[in-house]
């Protein structure tokens, strides 16, 4: 008969979570973890057990690395630091990561880098909104609160945490700008102004004036994403801007990979006598 195997006393456990009608809404798991004040119990939780022990064999994998310990004395400072490198670094798209990483550095750290991960409150987050308020705007101090919210979010899962106190505190709401699009007019006197000065980029204005392709997608166009026969275009990549330069990479969610009918206008720009058919300045783009 086989032996039954048994577990550390509080040590891998998985167990519901109900709610006072006694259903299930989720697992959590428990871990221990070594402090300067001894042994300290550690929680992992998930919407299935199959993910809750996904989520403890990861957390203990990392303890046991060293990579998660107490949060007794741990700084804001030194927990966004190895967030960045342990749990984002290439995780994410160079672009994002970047901005996590200055929104740590440049925002969250000088305000908030000496206080201890477990002492946040909502107060202090608050406190830093409204300083930021005064240098950003309310769109930037959101994307700074998504960076922090981000953060602590992975400290809960990682046992680090009780809650996240992000989520108690509401960011400044930002405010949509106004479009103000060409008019019909204008769009044609662009377009007109255009072809008169022989402009190389006209039938990159035809595209964006017919196609209301965002710049990142106008200016990651190949000619192999182009079918000038069949009236179409494949947006494949975007290109945006790293700390190293222009950097093509693929549309940042599955709908910005799409395919885009063109009107004949679009179509027939870049048939212009000045550069004939299949013939682009730039085979590469």
């Amino acid at each position: 008969m086989a032996r039954k195997k048994v577990r550390s006393n509080g040590d891998g456990d998985v167990y519901p979570r109900k709610n006072k009608q006694g259903k299930i809404i989720g697992y959590r798991g428990t871990y221990w973890v070594h402090t300067a004040n001894g042994p300290k119990r550690r929680y992992v939780s998930g919407k299935s057990k199959a993910e809750t022990r996904e989520a403890l064999n990861k957390a203990r994998a990392d303890r046991d690395g060293g990579l998660v310990y107490g949060a007794d004395g741990l700084k804001v400072a030194d927990y966004l630091r190895r967030w960045l490198e342990d749990s984002v670094r290439g995780t994410v798209r160079g672009t994002t990561f970047e901005r996590y990483e200055q929104n740590c550095r440049k925002h969250i750290v000088p305000t908030l880098g000496r206080v201890k991960v477990k002492d946040l409150t909502p107060a202090h987050l608050r406190g830093l909104y409204k300083e930021k308020l005064r240098t950003l705007s309310p769109r930037s101090v959101r994307y700074v609160h998504v960076t922090l919210h981000k953060a602590l979010k992975q400290a809960v899962q990682d046992g680090l945490l009780p809650r996240n106190v992000t989520e108690a505190v509401k960011p400044p709401q930002s405010n949509k700008e106004e479009m103000n699009p060409l008019t019909p007019d204008q769009a044609k006197t662009l377009l007109e102004a255009a072809h008169a000065e022989s402009d190389r980029l006209e039938a990159l204005y035809v595209l964006a004036v017919t196609t209301g392709l965002r710049q990142g997608e106008l200016l990651g166009l190949k000619w192999d994403d182009v079918d000038l026969e069949g009236g179409m275009l494949q947006v494949r990549r975007t290109l945006t801007t790293a700390k190293g330069g222009p950097v093509l990479s693929a549309p940042k969610t599955r709908g910005s990979r799409r395919s885009v009918k063109l009107p004949p206008t679009a179509s027939e720009a870049p048939r212009s006598p000045k550069e004939p058919p299949g013939a682009p300045a730039s085979r590469d783009r």
